[in-house]
């Protein structure tokens, strides 16, 4: 799942892709390198800053939904809590709401069964846009996280949703301290007992800064070691911003684990041997 933000305050690309071109174009790049899901949203998870109005994250996202889905003809999730962003983004061309919230609108729940969209549910006990950190989780928060998806599960389905309409995201970050969120990612095959495909979004996250000590743009090896921690403990799907590096090192995780067979015909392509002279690197997307 590749991520195209909408926004002008993207606490990871510091809303380098303004124009609706250049968020298509993103898009397009995403796919090349090997995403299945373009997740579009239209409101940063930066918090201690007012919700985006509805109408304002409706005329952010709608266009380009129409475009990504139309055009290019991609799968496409919008991450919302809004019910009335959600059937607006629907109704675009989106087949997947992304609800950071942990259904926190009951009524969204109702958009997903009304129009058949997919719904992630996600663990948070912060509101959105509000930044929590609760120590006294401490020891307690993978049996929280377990239990509130579970009742988020019997929200859902009492609002009409099918259980194979639902995936689950843990909610790495979201309301959790940088350990809270290790513990959770730790105890991942538990939550397979919940039957349904699980959702990692580690991309670029808090935690990986805290244990790194690096800013955003500089958490790529950080985010490729929780992504194969997450592979490793089942996770269906990846929400990544760096698709082609996440790919690649998939692509040779998979070949050594014996996931994959390697062609005994294969060579490495001359032009790939060494740089280009005038130093510009050839980036190939891994599959």
């Amino acid at each position: 799942m590749g991520i195209v933000n909408a926004t002008p305050d993207s606490f990871s690309d510091a809303g380098g892709r303004r124009t609706l071109a250049d968020r298509v174009a993103l898009a397009a790049e995403l796919l090349e390198a090997g995403a299945d899901v373009i997740d579009i949203g239209g409101e940063s998870g930066i918090t201690g800053v007012p919700p985006v109005a509805a109408d304002e994250e409706i005329a952010r996202v709608v266009p380009v939904i129409e475009r990504v889905a139309g055009e290019l003809g991609a799968l496409v999730s919008v991450d919302t809590y809004k019910p009335a962003v959600a059937r607006a983004a629907i109704a675009a061309g989106a087949a997947i709401v992304n609800d950071v919230s942990g259904l926190r609108d009951p009524e969204l729940a109702g958009v997903c069964a009304d129009t058949g969209a997919g719904l992630v549910l996600m663990h948070t006990r912060a509101a959105p846009k509000q930044k929590l950190l609760d120590p006294s989780l401490d020891g307690l928060v993978v049996a929280d996280v377990e239990g509130f998806l579970r009742e988020r599960i019997a929200l859902a389905l009492d609002r009409g949703v099918a259980f194979e309409q639902l995936l689950l995201d843990p909610g790495p970050d979201f309301g959790k301290t940088p350990a809270q969120t290790v513990d959770v990612l730790r105890a991942l095959p538990a939550l397979h007992g919940l039957g349904r495909p699980l959702l990692l979004a580690v991309s670029r996250k808090d935690f990986i800064g805290a244990i790194t000590r690096r800013p955003p743009r500089e958490r790529l090896a950080g985010t490729l070691a929780a992504v194969g921690h997450g592979v490793d403990a089942g996770a269906h799907v990846l929400r990544v911003h760096d698709v082609a590096d996440v790919a690649n090192f998939l692509a040779v995780r998979d070949v050594l684990n014996g996931d994959a067979e390697l062609d005994s015909e294969l060579r490495l392509a001359d032009g790939l041997r060494r740089e280009p002279r005038d130093g510009t690197a050839s980036r190939r997307p891994g599959r």
